[in-house]
């Protein structure tokens, strides 16, 4: 029995540990190849690529679908319609917060949603941090507030724009985990639910946006075979991102998502390094991403500890069907992933 225990435990701790990479891999990928998209060849459409993004990914869903990785499940519209609510404004709001602000206070605005998603936990699922888990978030934002906060000012429309892609931002991923939760959907299935809205709400919307923010349409940009390219390997990266998001928040939570997520700004700051010499890379920056990685070992420590991150006897409404056969299930689809 104990023998059982422990290759599930085993097993489990495997599986986590290849969702991080496959998330970290895929992050980091899709940023150096939308980077060299953006820099090189000048396609400045970061809405619409994402809505191309999401239309890829459905396309995957459909594949695995007929391949009989996702099962028949059921999310209700009104659910539907919350999420890509969150998730549209949540894209938008971080492209017009970038557009309309500092470099500095945009990274500032990105490390706020590590408060603001515990404030959610908290809140909407009365989970309780121990001191050593609050001390290490707190370690972590200040390691990579030193990697990455330089200039910072301030403006009204771009703190207006901040607030809307912090706020939208950390309920789209807290609302990954819900939903999975609620209603027992593997990441497979809630992507079949979500990429297709999110595909045409954004494809629609993206050509508008995109002209109001850079006065550039996207019709009009001088598509080549290397530019085309390089849309479709961002395309085709995306489908990873998108996945490992939904497998990452499902397994762990919004909170550990975005903690641990920062060590792909340490690997994206450390590949800087490489790709363009010693400039990206000083003194500060270095002593920041020690001290960011150590508090991410230290949360990391914290949180499984007993107390360190736990509910206080709160669950969440399930059906009985859910209850019984479903979770089952949703496991075995998140080990095939």
């Amino acid at each position: 029995m104990a023998a059982a225990t422990v290759s599930k435990g085993d097993k489990k701790a495997a599986v986590d540990a290849a969702a991080w990479m496959f998330n970290v891999v895929t992050s980091v990928g899709i940023i150096i190849v939308n980077k060299a998209l953006m820099a090189s060849y000048g396609y400045s459409f970061a809405t619409t690529l994402t809505g191309l993004h999401f239309a890829f990914t459905t396309l995957m869903t459909i594949v695995l679908r007929c391949l009989g990785y996702i099962q028949p499940s059921h999310l209700p519209f009104t659910e539907l319609l919350r999420f890509i609510l969150f998730a549209n404004f949540s894209i938008v709001g971080m492209n017009v917060s970038l557009m309309w602000n500092s470099v500095g206070f945009y990274q500032i605005a990105k490390l706020s949603m590590i408060p603001v998603s515990c404030l959610l936990e908290m809140v909407l699922d009365k989970i309780r941090y121990s001191r050593d888990t609050k001390l290490s978030i707190g370690l972590v934002l200040v390691g990579v507030g030193v990697c990455t906060v330089t200039d910072v000012s301030v403006n009204t429309k771009g703190f207006v724009a901040a607030f809307v892609a912090v706020w939208s931002t950390s309920l789209q991923q807290y609302y990954v985990h819900y939903l999975q939760r609620k209603y027992s959907l593997s990441s497979f299935n809630l992507l079949g639910h979500t990429a297709p809205a999110q595909a045409a709400t954004l494809l629609v919307v993206g050509p508008f946006l995109d002209y109001w923010l850079t006065e550039k349409r996207v019709d009009m940009y001088d598509y080549n075979l290397v530019s085309v390219l390089f849309i479709t390997l961002s395309c085709t990266i995306a489908i990873g991102t998108n996945l490992s998001q939904f497998i990452c928040i499902g397994r762990f939570t919004a909170v550990s998502f975005q903690v641990l997520g920062h060590m792909k700004t340490i690997l994206v700051l450390v590949m800087g390094f490489f790709f363009f010499g010693r400039e990206g890379l000083n003194l500060h920056v270095v002593i920041g991403m020690i001290i960011a990685v150590l508090g991410m070992i230290w949360y990391g420590n914290a949180s499984s500890k007993p107390g360190g991150k736990e509910r206080r006897s709160y669950s969440l409404p399930t059906t009985r069907q859910q209850k019984l056969g479903a979770a089952s299930d949703s496991d075995d689809n998140e080990d095939r992933a």
